[in-house]
């Protein structure tokens, strides 16, 4: 077999997909989960005015992981978009990563709703953790994909640029997957310990803008 005709091989079902088409479908997915999120937001229909005060309250924590979960598949969803960017064509290895974070992704109003309701213990917020660190190991394997596949980059898109996807997200791997034992000393100091993401990615896009 030719070399050629082997790396049309390796591309199979993502070649015939179509990079917008395969984005046009994540999309979707991402839409969906950010819409589950809030539709887990509740409050009980038919309460007198006096109850209500206190009704709000309870949805707060409702409220607080709907948001969490916001900013995260934000966070997830510019990351893959940003990183397709860079791609001309998409290969099976990629097109199973990408299935395999949309999955994720679909999955995720889940421990969006552990956190709510569970928030204060260590199982609740450790699978909570794990996903994310999940989500951010797979968008990570697809920047080394890319960068280890240069055929698959477009021309023009510089190296540098798919180390910081994977720096990227790594950094979220290292950050969520850390505060799993964390939650063993206390959920909360866990939950605190992934504002470290923040300043460790702005730090990388300034060593790298540079």
């Amino acid at each position: 077999m030719s070399e050629a005709t082997g790396e049309r091989g390796g591309e199979g079902a993502g070649a015939v997909i179509g990079r917008e088409r395969l984005l046009a479908f994540g999309d979707a997915v991402f839409a969906i989960a950010i819409t589950l999120l809030a539709l887990d937001i509740k409050v009980a229909d038919g309460l007198a005015e006096a109850d209500l005060g206190a009704a709000l309250d309870d949805a707060l924590a409702d409220v607080a992981a709907f948001l969490l979960s916001f900013v995260v598949i934000g966070v997830l969803w510019l990351g893959q978009h940003a990183l397709f960017s860079r791609v001309a064509r998409i290969d099976t290895c990629l097109l199973y990563l990408y299935l395999a974070l949309l999955a994720v992704i679909a999955g995720l109003p889940f421990p969006t709703r552990l956190i709510s309701e569970y928030g204060d213990t260590a199982l609740g917020t450790a699978v909570y953790a794990g996903s994310i660190a999940l989500a951010s190991a797979i968008i990570t394997a697809m920047a080394l994909r890319i960068l280890f596949r240069p055929a698959l980059a477009e021309p023009h898109v510089p190296r540098e640029s798919l180390r910081l996807s994977a720096l990227e997200g790594a950094v979220m791997v290292v950050v969520f997957a850390a505060s799993i034992p964390l939650t063993l000393v206390s959920p909360l100091v866990a939950q605190l310990w992934w504002l470290a993401a923040i300043p460790l990615r702005a730090w990388l896009s300034r060593r790298y803008s540079d």
